[in-house]
């Protein structure tokens, strides 16, 4: 499944599928558990942007050195 993919399932889903889901995490991984969790998912998304940025600018950086020759 595409990033893009799961950004649209997840435009699609209303307040109440949130809550739902939120409360279904909570019941598996445990109120002790869950903010090691996130920590971990908020490191991985900081470490994939960092990522992104370093291929965008190397990208950048190919092409200006490609219209100088």
């Amino acid at each position: 499944m595409e990033l893009t993919s799961i950004f649209l399932l997840l435009g699609n889903l209303g307040t109440g599928e949130l809550v739902l889901i939120g409360m279904v995490v909570l019941l598996m991984f445990g109120g002790k558990k869950l903010p090691e969790l996130m920590k971990g998912l908020g490191k991985g998304m900081k470490e994939f942007k960092d990522a992104q940025k370093d291929v965008q600018e190397q990208i950048s950086k190919s092409l200006e050195d490609d219209t100088t020759k």
